[in-house]
């Protein structure tokens, strides 16, 4: 998987859930010419107003372990039970366009493009508070407290991975996120005035995550 060569450096994109990542690429994909979404192939079935793909490649598992054992793809995992994987044929072919792909996919992927494109781009997207990140795991509040742990949990070893992550964006403002993001992809520096945040923000976001977690009962 490794020795991938690219023109212009992929952009990953990793966060704890409902940090908005998804929001941030998606914005810059349909407002900029040089950047391409990576569609990801996965063996999950599609979910309403999903399209073939557009959000995804929907292929079975048999097809999705022919890519594995022929080297096609540039990354993968197993995700609460289904397949998730980055074709590098898609990465080649923006790169060779000269633009830059960005990937929207977890800390687990995101190593493996590092492995496989050292020169990649990994930036953490994080929410702005451990309440706001409490907030949107919680989702509309009608989730047991075991489903809303087991998100925490995620979120948690997300959290613990970031320390191999280049730059640290705290999305509590999506505009100067996407512009951060933007800069960072194209020049490779922080914008004029620094970064929204911080691998010490990454920790102390962990650190009341883990908090959460000793409680008996959540809030």
């Amino acid at each position: 998987m490794t020795g991938l060569r690219l023109q212009a450096p992929p952009v990953v994109l990793s966060a704890p859930s409902g940090a908005g990542k998804t929001t941030i690429a998606r914005a810059l994909v349909e407002r900029e010419d040089d950047f391409a979404f990576s569609v990801s192939v996965t063996t999950r079935p599609p979910r309403a107003g999903e399209a073939h793909g557009r959000d995804y490649w929907f292929i079975s598992d048999g097809d999705f372990r022919e890519m594995v054992a022929r080297g096609e793809l540039a990354e993968w995992a197993e995700v609460h039970g289904e397949l998730y994987g980055t074709p590098r044929d898609g990465l080649v072919r923006a790169a060779e366009a000269g633009r830059h792909v960005v990937l929207d996919i977890d800390v687990q992927g995101a190593r493996q493009i590092r492995e496989a494109v050292p020169e990649a781009l990994l930036l953490f997207i994080l929410p702005p508070s451990v309440e706001e990140l409490f907030r949107r795991l919680k989702g509309r509040g009608t989730e047991e407290e075991g489903a809303i742990r087991r998100r925490l949990t995620t979120a948690l070893e997300e959290l613990r991975a970031a320390e191999a992550f280049d730059f640290f964006i705290t999305n509590d403002d999506l505009e100067r996120s996407i512009n951060e993001v933007r800069t960072l992809a194209r020049t490779g520096r922080q914008p004029p005035g620094g970064g929204s945040g911080t691998l010490e923000d990454a920790r102390k976001l962990r650190e009341g995550v883990e908090a959460l977690l000793r409680q008996e009962r959540l809030p």
